[in-house]
């Protein structure tokens, strides 16, 4: 009875870590290019999500490049650019979900991890399964909402 108690003691233990782990990505992310700053949360569903907050040149700007015709007319600012990322515990890292590019139009199969900082977010974006070939990105994490 005692190495039974023992046992869920530990397994709610590292499942609380490994919780703990996969919420260090949530917040405000400046871009690579500094141009916009991005909020990683957790839905609903338990998945994250990340939504474009500032803009540092047009707060108008509409994402023209969207392939959806009713999405080409909406702004860029306020859209979910990350959907549906999962933490992965043995590999460290966020994966099985998609990042949006407004520059170009495109969403790319993507995931994210951390090296040794966690305020350097590194995420990589590919196509057809092809993880060699796709692009990467350093996003800068920020305490709060820029104005």
């Amino acid at each position: 009875m005692k190495k039974n108690l023992l046992f869920v003691i530990a397994l709610l233990f590292s499942t609380g870590l490994m919780y703990a782990q996969a919420d260090k990505v949530l917040g405000f992310w400046l871009t690579e290019e500094k141009g916009s700053q991005v909020k990683v949360f957790k839905a609903t569903d338990g998945k994250i999500y990340g939504r474009v907050e500032w803009l540092d040149d047009d707060r108008e700007r509409l994402d023209t490049n969207n392939p959806d015709a009713n999405l080409s007319k909406q702004k860029v600012l306020g859209s979910l650019i990350l959907k549906g990322f999962t933490y992965n515990e043995s590999k460290k890292q966020w994966e099985g979900g998609t990042v949006y590019d407004p520059d170009n139009g495109k969403t790319y199969t993507a995931y994210m991890w951390f090296e040794e900082d966690l305020n350097q977010l590194h995420l990589k974006g590919y196509v057809m399964g092809m993880k060699f070939i796709g692009r990467q990105t350093l996003w800068i994490r920020e305490k709060e909402l820029r104005k």
